[in-house]
């Protein structure tokens, strides 16, 4: 029986090109497994996967039974529905520790660093195990979208390490550039329905027993949400209502001027503006210099409801 290496709901490139290169890792290392997917792919991890050729790995919702290695997460609210039957065999990281339990013991990689895949690119080191050219290049795309190109204050000299050495290894000889075309895919919003943007890249977080949703839109020129904008903040407030969430917060994410705009719907929004000392106006704020959900909204977040 396969162990299913699957990563977080609505899955995000991290998560996706993780699975598919943790997967080969362990069966080049004798351990079978599967990668698979608990969501729909955004538009730019779709272009990445069509760019080195890879399929979609297999959508499956229900793991009881199974033994589980979880990528790019380590919380309940992330993880399959049935996470509780299911074996976790182990966790490979990036963010801070959460709230899954295991009965037996597992392996756990969790590294302080900008991507879940430059933790795959040590694990592969590790082993000695050579990485193939599409699995490189699917893996340093991944790092450049979770470190936004390198300007993500997560990112570290790891990461641009891990990226140079896998661009040798993909036959990328322009990786900024690459980064820079998955962002203008990201950018492409104008047809989409709100929703569908909402939940490109959105995530659950128990915070001291509120539900708090947080999803995030990284593109190169905000303008790009003129015309929308009333939209997304009306399917905030109904996602918010929807999953009985105390608030649902969306990062409009300006990667060239390096800050966001948040689009706040919250029960008690003074909890929000307390988080980043800064007061909203009609349910919006600008956080300059903010780009990591991981590393600069969560934690102020959870310290404000705690």
């Amino acid at each position: 029986m396969p162990v299913y290496v699957v990563g977080h709901k609505i899955p995000d490139s991290d998560s996706i090109c993780g699975a598919i290169a943790l997967a080969h890792l362990r069966n080049q290392i004798g351990e079978t497994s599967v990668a698979s997917r608990l969501g729909d792919l955004s538009p730019e991890t779709a272009f990445i996967l069509d760019k080195f050729g890879f399929d979609a790995p297999e959508l499956k919702m229900s793991y009881a039974g199974e033994e589980v290695y979880i990528v790019d997460h380590s919380e309940v609210t992330q993880a399959p529905d049935d996470i509780a039957e299911a074996t976790i065999v182990g966790i490979v990281d990036h963010h801070k520790l959460g709230d899954l339990t295991t009965s037996t013991p597992l392996e756990c990689w969790i590294r302080p660093v900008g991507c879940s895949n430059t933790i795959i690119k040590m694990m592969y080191d590790f082993f000695n195990v050579e990485i193939p050219q599409d699995i490189a290049g699917i893996m340093l795309c991944a790092i450049l979208s979770d470190t936004v190109i390198f300007k993500s204050p997560t990112c570290t000299t790891a990461d641009i390490k891990c990226v140079e050495d896998l661009a040798k290894i993909a036959g990328i000889t322009d990786f900024k550039a690459l980064g820079m075309e998955m962002f203008k895919v990201k950018s492409a919003v104008e047809g989409t329905p709100a929703r569908d943007l909402v939940m490109r890249d959105f995530k659950d977080f128990n915070m001291n027993d509120n539900l708090v949703g947080i999803g995030q839109l990284e593109v190169i020129d905000l303008s790009v949400f003129d015309d929308i904008k009333a939209d997304l903040v009306a399917d905030i407030a109904a996602l918010k209502a929807e999953g009985n969430r105390h608030s649902v917060l969306l990062l409009l994410t300006d990667i060239m001027k390096e800050g966001s705009e948040v689009l706040i719907v919250s029960d008690d929004i003074a909890i929000i503006e307390s988080a980043y000392d800064k007061q909203s106006a009609d349910g919006k704020m600008w956080l300059d210099g903010v780009l990591s959900r991981k590393k600069q909204v969560v934690p102020p977040l959870q310290a404000a409801f705690a």
